[in-house]
């Protein structure tokens, strides 16, 4: 994709462009034999030394252009599907080249994740090199989110989590409607199959406003846990759950385009006051548990709504309040903390797939241009698998699908 839309390959790997990339080739090395043979080897001055140095120069970067070429994606797609002996041969041959030489060219996404945490935020406990001057130019402004950005491998459990959860979603994908049905849900889906029916209003309210309060929520939790067990913070959904809540919230602070339309700016910058006012008043605070407990501390049975009104669009309480709630579902529910983080790790996968089928093609397009993101993969696997409302075939109740066994 990226390919198609940021460089010339449609028609570098085109009949055309094969054609010309190999005329250029002999061409080049047509001159370069002819030079040899004319000129006089009894006297060679600096002069055709330079030459001959540049012609071996050009024909050894077009000998790499066409090793490029041939140990590209799209010249192995081709060599994949046309079965034979020699063309079975050709690309065992390339696959085993690009493995020993390791080429850079083959790889086709740096499989990151950028991550971006509002406790971190608030707190501003990274390092900001030159902050003083950054001030005094009034520029600090315009680059702090990305202080607090940073990236993590995409691990390969999340990967499976993601295609697990899909799967099974695109067993009940059978029309239309059902799609929309499927793209809308984010995150109530999970809480009812897992019968959490006193979180419901947690997936019930806008979308940045119900990522905002699970991803605070899910901090609380993960802070509280880690607290009283280290052992738990080795567990495997709630690393999951982290990596994608601290994703989510990049792509609300940091790419709000591909995310639906609503006030999460606005959302963020309050509760980002209301955190930073509580730490004001606590000024001992210098690490992030220790913010996570003065929060959990706080008294919320009163609904904070009816004691600061509508004026803030702060969730910081509310998201204290889905804490306490999850956490009960331990006692409740007679639930392990591995059952409750696996119920959050599905929550953070439904919102994730509701935001990548949210997200125009045309964000997604311009993403790549910047590394690509792991919402558009989501989209295109959700798109493989017929779960989808913006590729659909309804003439004839005719959809296209892939089939797992």
């Amino acid at each position: 994709m990226y390919d198609k839309l940021y460089t010339k390959a449609v028609i570098t790997y085109s009949r055309l462009g094969i054609f010309l990339k190999f005329v250029t080739f002999f061409c080049t090395l047509s001159a370069f034999i002819t030079f040899c043979c004319l000129i006089d080897k009894a006297h060679i001055d600096y002069d055709r030394i330079i030459t001959l140095v540049l012609f071996t120069g050009a024909i050894f970067l077009e000998i790499y252009a066409i090793i490029v070429l041939l140990s590209s994606s799209w010249a192995m797609l081709w060599l994949s599907k046309h079965k034979n002996w020699k063309m079975d041969l050709l690309y065992k041959s390339i696959l085993c080249f690009q493995r020993c030489f390791k080429l850079s060219h083959t790889k086709r996404w740096s499989n990151l994740m950028s991550q971006f945490n509002l406790i971190s935020f608030c707190l501003k406990d990274e390092p900001v090199k030159c902050i003083k001057i950054q001030k005094f130019l009034r520029i600090y402004q315009f680059f702090e989110k990305s202080y607090y950005q940073h990236t993590e491998t995409v691990p390969c459990k999340l990967k499976e989590l993601i295609f697990k959860q899909l799967r099974e979603k695109s067993r009940v994908a059978k029309d239309i409607k059902a799609c929309k049905k499927l793209c809308a849900h984010r995150g109530d889906r999970v809480l009812h199959k897992w019968k959490c029916h006193s979180i419901d209003w947690s997936a019930e309210v806008e979308f940045d406003q119900s990522l905002l309060l699970w991803h605070i929520a899910t901090d609380l939790c993960y802070y509280s846990d880690v607290t009283a067990n280290s052992s738990c913070a080795e567990l495997q959904n709630c690393q999951i759950s982290k990596l994608l809540s601290n994703y989510m919230l990049y792509l609300l602070v940091m790419c709000p385009f591909m995310l639906p339309n609503g006030i999460g700016q606005i959302r963020f910058e309050d509760t980002c006051a209301e955190a930073s006012e509580l730490l004001q008043e606590r000024k001992y605070i210098s690490e992030r548990n220790q913010v996570c407990k003065v929060i959990l501390r706080v008294n919320t049975d009163v609904l904070p709504s009816e004691v600061k009104g509508d004026r803030s669009k702060s969730v910081l309480f509310d998201a204290r309040r889905l804490a306490k709630s999850l956490d009960s579902l331990e006692t409740e529910k007679n639930w392990s903390k591995e059952e409750k983080w696996e119920m959050i790790s599905h929550v953070w996968v439904e919102m994730l797939c509701h935001a990548a089928s949210q997200c125009r093609g045309l964000h997604h397009a311009k993403q790549l241009s910047r590394g690509g993101e792991l919402l558009t993969h989501v989209w295109l696997l959700m798109a493989h698998l017929g779960i989808t409302e913006q590729f659909q075939i309804s003439q004839g109740h005719a959809r296209a699908k892939l089939i797992l066994s």
